[in-house]
């Protein structure tokens, strides 16, 4: 009977997102000209955003071949007013996936450092064609590289590399890839214009397949200000998370060179003067609170190692195992390890325990999050039921999962610090709307910071009726970090708010000309999947959008019912505009009078009065 060895291996992101390239919404030709497309003029938008720079986005579909059906080969290019990229970081930029600038805690369209290097890799694939990269960072060089992506290695392959003089700031990306424009277009028209619904303060060309341009001016000439990177929340911190913290909170240990050795002699005042390994200890004890903590961490190892200056240039510690007691170190001249005990009795050993075991959990709760002070980490630490001066580092692993446990239940923690969000605003959203519906009526509304896991959000969201908005039932566009959403709207939160609500409540009834603007921003959305289309639904999420959903229904039903009563009277003046003058007939035909009386006068003032009642 014959038996076969089951062989292990490992596969780099990109080989991953290569076999499974669904995931990120690269699924067939439609859909990933349509994701690529998001990706660079979201990478830009970011860019330009980050540095206060008034985006000016220029878009550009063309046909490799013309003659061709599709689905066939595109060439996309994206170009911005931006910072630019340093021409060290753009190999890597876009030749290595999950590499980027969004993975700090902050607003940004971006989230996953993953969809333009994927949108490159499908190029790759599809066409086997390179991307070009035109960076210019400084208004005087511009940088061009020409690279593929070695996907079993997921690092760049640069073909070409030159530079040449230019005074336009900006970047420019190009690929060529498959794609089916035919069922792809209207979606992209839809995205980039209603990409200028929600980001008014761009100016944005795009140029289709067939050379018509559609061209978005800006609307305001004003930014939100760039969102901040701020520490994490408590209620958003798992186990794992903690472990990476606290291997952070570490102070290392020093290595003992001739460097370190020559800041000891320094901070100890032996430059010239030579002592044994007790009287290195004694000049120590006699300076210590002015000594820095790495010179701290090396005396207290010579009082465990019994060595001199000259003695510690000779060895190399290796390791300092403070839960078992011991110490290792290799000694040079005899080429050989050394293991020694370390006594818990020393006034040295707290000295090095701490050294590995990092800050103590009052330290790490002040310096680690946000928003928690002093008293809250004593309040925190009673509720855990662990001492404040616990250190961090010495925790197990039972102690650990109750941590992160008592961080998620404790509810004195403040809300998350909302800095690192940069809403839209009320004003830019409202005049987004006028621009885009032209409404008769339009109102919006900014909900206050909240927050799910412990990351922060705010919603923003506006309500259009009439005017030029055609009557097909509620229209909703769905945006998050001012990104439009456009697929599987079906199981998104928004739609589920939407259509909960009872809109009969609110006058709202059959094909209304009516259109709700949603808008969420976080430093964490929570799509469902690494497409960014839809977001969970959250019950603060949910929450938050039901009552600014309300808040906007309820200013609407008012609008309505002023709209009926405005009906009414037109209604009542026409009546008043066809009897009266029969009547003024009749009576000066039964008054045997000649001339009838001023009824007009009668009719403007009945209609004066009706509309002082609306």
């Amino acid at each position: 009977m014959s038996s076969t060895k089951e062989t292990f291996s490992q596969i780099s992101p990109s080989e991953f997102f290569y076999r499974n390239r669904d995931l990120a919404g690269f699924s067939n030709p439609t859909r990933s000209l349509y994701t690529s497309v998001r990706e660079f003029v979201e990478n830009a938008l970011d860019a330009c955003d980050q540095k206060g720079i008034l985006p000016d986005i220029y878009l550009s579909i063309k046909a490799a071949d013309i003659e061709q059906p599709d689905p066939k080969q595109y060439i996309l290019t994206v170009k911005d007013n931006g910072p630019g990229i340093e021409s060290k970081h753009v190999p890597l930029a876009f030749g290595t996936v999950l590499y980027g600038s969004k993975f700090g805690l902050k607003q940004a369209r971006g989230m996953f450092g993953l969809g333009a290097t994927m949108a490159i890799l499908y190029g790759q694939i599809t066409t086997n064609k390179p991307v070009t990269v035109k960076s210019n960072t400084d208004g005087k060089m511009q940088d061009e590289f020409v690279m593929l992506l070695d996907i079993q290695k997921n690092k760049p392959i640069i073909q070409k590399h030159t530079t040449k003089e230019s005074s336009k700031i900006g970047l420019s990306v190009s690929i060529v890839l498959e794609g089916d424009y035919s069922k792809a277009g209207t979606k992209i028209r839809d995205y980039v214009s209603q990409t200028s619904l929600i980001t008014p303060y761009a100016s944005i060309i795009f140029e289709d397949p067939t050379g018509e341009k559609f061209h978005y001016p800006r609307i305001v000439k004003e930014m939100p200000p760039p969102p901040t990177i701020i520490k994490p929340h408590p209620h958003g911190i798992d186990v794992e998370t903690i472990r990476r913290m606290i291997v952070d909170t570490h102070y290392q240990i020093p290595t003992v060179d001739n460097k370190m050795i020559t800041k000891v002699r320094s901070e100890l005042g032996l430059q010239k003067k030579n002592l044994n390994p007790k009287g290195i200890l004694d000049r120590a004890e006699k300076r210590w609170s002015n000594l820095s903590r790495p010179v701290r961490t090396v005396i207290a190892m010579m009082s465990f190692l019994n060595l001199d200056f000259d003695g510690l240039s000779k060895i190399r510690i290796d390791d300092l195992d403070i839960a078992n007691k011991k110490l290792t170190y290799w000694n040079f001249g005899e080429s050989q390890s050394h293991l020694i005990e370390l006594d818990p009795e020393s006034p040295y050993y707290k000295q090095l325990a701490n050294t590995v075991q990092g800050d103590t959990l009052h330290s790490f709760l002040t310096k680690r999050f946000q928003r928690v002070g002093p008293t809250t980490a004593d309040k925190f630490s009673e509720f855990a039921k662990f001492k404040a001066e616990k250190r961090i580092g010495s925790m197990t692993n039972e102690e650990l999962v109750r941590l992160s446990d008592a961080l998620q239940k404790f509810e004195e923690f403040l809300s998350p610090d909302p800095s690192c969000l940069a809403p839209l605003g009320e004003e830019p959203l409202s005049k987004g709307i006028m621009k885009f519906f032209n409404p008769e009526f339009a109102a919006v509304i900014q909900r206050s910071a909240s927050a799910y896991s412990g990351f922060p959000f705010i919603v923003e969201m506006g309500i259009a009726y009439g005017g030029d908005i055609p009557p097909k039932g509620i229209q909703v566009y769905r945006f998050a970090n001012r990104i439009p959403l456009l697929y599987d709207e079906g199981s998104d939160v928004v739609l589920k708010v939407v259509n909960e609500l009872d809109w009969t409540r609110y006058k709202v009834k059959g094909e209304t000309p009516l259109v709700i603007v949603s808008h969420i921003c976080s430093t964490r959305i929570p799509y469902k999947t690494v497409g960014k289309e839809n977001v969970a639904d959250r019950p603060e999420l949910e929450r938050e959008l039901k009552n600014a959903l309300q808040y906007l229904a309820r200013k609407l039903a008012v609008h309505m019912s002023r709209q009926g009563m405005a009906d009414m009277a037109k209604k009542r003046a026409n009546l008043y505009s066809k009897y009266v003058p029969l009547i003024a007939q009749f009576s000066t035909e039964l008054a045997g009078k000649k001339q009838e009386p001023n009824y007009k006068q009668l009719i403007k003032k009945g209609s004066e009065l009706e509309e002082q009642h609306i």
